[in-house]
């Protein structure tokens, strides 16, 4: 996944990750900790550390690959998503976190539940070729080898990641511990969109 960092304490962040050969983890947020003064200029934006937010526990974590530098120290960076982790102790706070944490693990997929694992897999891309059939460039990346190599367990979080939804309901996902409860919340998600589209 793409990024833009501009913060200095990220920019910080990202080359510690970088430096030092660790994942950088990505995570929703509860709630603001500290707010930020409301007007700012873009000097002021990219020479102080913006608002400060409440994590939630599970999220997801990856290798950074730094794709250019910018003026002003701007950075644009790719989060190569692998695993996701679990918050259990921090050992920094400041200028940015670094946490101990845990894998957050699936529980493991029965051999009889793997016929209809791929079923609702397939349902969940074609309401997806459905939905996108006037973006061509959505198409293209549905149809893509990248999408369709990808494991079930790959899909459900591929999808849960690229699909926009309320962050509650996009955590409450990325939580769920077996890819066939993902698929079949986002499946009804996406046919309550489709529906909704209908109307």
């Amino acid at each position: 996944m793409p990024f833009h960092v501009f913060e200095p304490r990220y920019r910080d962040m990202v080359k510690y990750c970088i430096d030092n050969d660790v994942m950088l983890g990505v995570c929703h947020t509860r709630g603001i900790v500290r707010d930020i003064k409301q007007q700012q200029t873009p000097e002021e934006a990219l020479n102080s550390n913006q608002a400060t937010y409440k994590p939630y526990e599970v999220f997801s974590a990856g290798k950074v690959e730094l794709l250019e530098e910018l003026d002003a120290g701007r950075m644009g960076i790719l989060v190569h998503f692998e695993t996701r982790l679990e918050l259990k102790q921090v050992r920094q706070l400041l200028p940015f976190n670094i946490w101990a944490c845990e894998l957050y693990k699936d529980e493991p997929v029965d051999e009889a539940d793997l016929a209809i694992l791929k079923q609702t897999h397939e349902k969940v891309m074609q309401r997806l070729l459905a939905m996108s059939h006037s973006n061509e460039e959505a198409i293209k990346m549905l149809t893509s080898d990248q999408w369709q190599d990808l494991s079930t367990t790959e899909f459900s979080f591929m999808v849960n990641g690229s699909v926009g939804m309320p962050i509650d309901i996009k955590q409450g996902i990325l939580e769920m511990r077996h890819p066939q409860q993902r698929l079949d919340a986002l499946l009804k998600l996406l046919n309550s969109i489709q529906s909704s589209f209908q109307a």
